[in-house]
């Protein structure tokens, strides 16, 4: 999408820091951290949130969870005490951009209800 910010992220045209890339998948740190890490996880393909991710992008859900997620989470050195993984889906679900992502926290002990 034309005025998708990250859409522009994922082509290039706006920087950020990259921790992870690779054809389907970007994932960067968050300009806002809540968390000592704190990244975010985003399908190269636009797709508005996780109410639109449909059967044809099963191998790209299997790829960020099965695959991604865990090598980021060594890779930043919060799989050994845990972290969270968080998506927001519409407005009263938190969602600010309208891209599918996933918040990796990690680095301090999370409290619940999240808020």
């Amino acid at each position: 999408m034309a005025d998708c910010i990250f859409c522009k992220i994922a082509q290039g045209e706006i920087p950020s820091t990259k921790v992870y890339e690779d054809d389907t998948v970007l994932a960067f740190r968050d300009l806002d951290p809540q968390a000592p890490e704190h990244v975010l996880i985003i399908p190269k393909k636009h797709i508005r949130s996780i109410l639109d991710f449909g059967a044809e992008d099963g191998a790209l859900a299997a790829h960020i969870l099965t695959e991604v997620v865990p090598q980021l989470a060594r890779s930043l050195g919060v799989d050994g005490d845990g972290f969270r993984l968080v998506t927001n889906t519409g407005e009263d679900g938190g969602q600010t951009v309208g891209h599918l992502h996933f918040h990796l926290l990690g680095g301090r002990a999370f409290a619940w209800p999240p808020g």
